[in-house]
């Protein structure tokens, strides 16, 4: 949406990411999962001293192996949000951890959005890194059909190619 200001076309401000599913994955979930983990393992571990050792091991060595695979899922697609994308027009705001810049369309080189995840990601590749690197990932928009792809991204994707492009 454009708005005009001063007999100027300005870009409306629209954010791009839901900064309460990313505080939500990035925070919450970890604690909650890792919680349920420790308990399973802490009931195994109580139940493995007090009573048949063998027959409690599976709640000792499960939980172990469950950490040690969803830390490493978790690390990369949780961990590597950034916290808010505000889309301004010519370029993204983006804010993580207190830090904030401005990246200009253009100096976009790749966009992935996968629709289909809980959450949607949208992964961007810079042509040259940034403060959060040469990848800027952030959950989508929160979508009432969650099994489409979001419009916005969508006009994000062709306005990224149509600056790549120069037009």
């Amino acid at each position: 949406m454009a708005l005009r200001k001063n007999g100027k076309m300005r870009h409306a401000i629209t954010p791009l990411s839901s900064p309460k599913t990313t505080f939500f994955y990035k925070r919450i979930f970890p604690v909650l999962f890792f919680g349920v983990v420790a308990m399973l393992f802490l009931f195994g571990l109580f139940r493995f001293l007090d009573s048949d050792p063998i027959l409690y091991l599976p709640f000792m060595i499960v939980p172990v192996l469950m950490a040690i695979s969803s830390y490493q899922y978790i690390k990369k697609f949780s961990f590597n949000l950034v916290d808010e994308v505000l889309d301004v027009g010519d370029a993204l705001i983006v804010r993580s951890g207190g830090r904030e810049e401005r990246i200009a369309l253009a100096d976009f080189m790749n966009v992935n959005y996968l629709p289909y995840g809980n959450p949607s990601q949208v992964s961007l590749s810079l042509r040259r890194p940034s403060v959060f690197g040469d990848e800027i990932v952030f959950c989508g928009p929160t979508r009432f059909m969650p099994l489409s792809s979001d419009p916005i991204i969508e006009k994000l994707v062709h306005r990224i190619d149509a600056a790549r492009r120069g037009h």
